[in-house]
């Protein structure tokens, strides 16, 4: 998980304003809460005070001196000098909050959402454009990806961020997007694998999807799998 500083890499500069996205979690006192691309450590220092146990992981050697100082004092966080894309994830209930490198934000999430022991929620920091497409329903736009999670995973913004609040300033619109696994999935997990394949075919290739999705089709002709609803593609899979 190697950094791009000029292009995707922005770092939080202050402690208050972490505070307040943490804020805007469910994050409690007996959670366990990965931090993606720890950096300075700004906000795995904010989640030790919040929760029971943090695990910060943060690739780049030159980093860790000041990760390490600056979370010297809380004994409840573990740092990890890995790649992220290549760690075992945990076994045990877990949660996740992380501003993460832009552009590792679709294979981050891809790892996030696609184990077999997913967490029960993720907060991400993102590109405003990468976290609309993660929407679903109401007809909007909705990316492969989006398709992909809706049925173990609901999500929603939960609040935009300014360019200044970054050191350096991003070119791009950010926010803070919340994922939180459905008490519910709308598909088993045994299926899921079989579910985003179909899914995936269907974006890829218009004539599986006119296949796939006929009957929607006939009643909206000009729907494209960018539109489709959550419930929908649970239909179109439990028709296949």
């Amino acid at each position: 998980m190697k950094r791009i500083a000029d292009q995707s890499q922005h770092f939080l500069q202050s402690p208050r304003l972490v505070a307040e996205l943490v804020g805007h979690s469910n994050i409690r006192k007996n959670d366990t809460v990965l931090d993606i691309g720890a950096g300075s450590g700004i906000i795995s220092g904010i989640l030790a005070g919040r929760c029971k146990q943090v695990v910060a992981y943060e690739p780049d050697t030159r980093l860790l001196p000041t990760l390490k100082q600056n979370l010297s004092k809380h004994q409840n966080v573990t740092i990890k000098n890995e790649d992220f894309l290549s760690t075992e994830l945990p076994t045990t209930p877990y949660k996740v909050f992380a501003n993460i490198p832009f552009h590792l934000s679709s294979p981050i999430l891809k790892k996030l959402t696609e184990t077999n022991h997913p967490p029960k929620s993720i907060y991400l920091i993102v590109q405003k454009q990468f976290a609309h497409k993660l929407l679903i329903d109401d007809r909007r736009f909705t990316g492969l990806l989006g398709a992909q999670i809706a049925p173990l995973f609901t999500t929603r913004i939960r609040r935009p961020l300014r360019k200044t609040d970054y050191y350096p300033h991003p070119a791009v619109d950010t926010v803070l997007i919340e994922i939180k696994l459905r008490e519910q999935p709308l598909i088993a997990p045994e299926k899921l694998p079989a579910y985003r394949s179909l899914v995936a075919d269907c974006f890829a290739t218009p004539a599986k999807f006119s296949k796939h999705a006929s009957l929607i089709i006939s009643k909206h002709p000009e729907i494209k799998p960018s539109n489709l609803t959550a419930y929908e593609w649970v239909s179109v899979f439990n028709a296949r």
